[in-house]
């Protein structure tokens, strides 16, 4: 089990502000959230989120600044590994299927190109594995 499937609703909440700040003060991350909780809650939430840690801080001043302490990339990767396999079945065809037939998924022509790109890419790295 991953390590953020660990966390509660409003943990990840604040860990979502977090990796979309880089970095916040605990007064930050109060004004992003949903039916904000008091700023002692989220300061309450920031250190069991260290203890577990997700989390560092760093001292700026009289404030604490919030850092998460693995990149947004590998957490990302592992958020995407489990909506996969919660929702899709573990097939990526299928994720990307449902992203597609969206109507409000609307990709640009270089995110195409991109796309298809990075296909291409995979592969010719399974045919050299192979």
């Amino acid at each position: 089990m991953s390590p953020e499937s660990k966390l509660s609703r409003r943990e990840r909440e604040i860990m979502d502000v977090i990796f979309s700040l880089g970095q916040a003060t605990a007064s930050e991350i109060q004004e992003q959230l949903s039916d904000a909780p008091s700023n002692t809650a989220v300061r309450t939430h920031l250190r069991i989120l260290e203890e577990k840690g997700h989390l560092t801080h760093k001292r700026d001043g009289k404030r604490f600044v919030y850092r998460p302490r693995q990149s947004k990339k590998r957490v990302g990767q592992s958020a995407l590994g489990r909506i996969l396999k919660v929702y899709f079945g573990d097939s990526f065809e299928q994720a990307v299927a449902a992203h597609l037939a969206n109507p409000k998924s609307k990709l640009t022509e270089e995110e195409l190109d991109a796309l298809d790109e990075l296909i291409r890419e995979a592969r010719n790295s399974k045919r050299n594995q192979s």
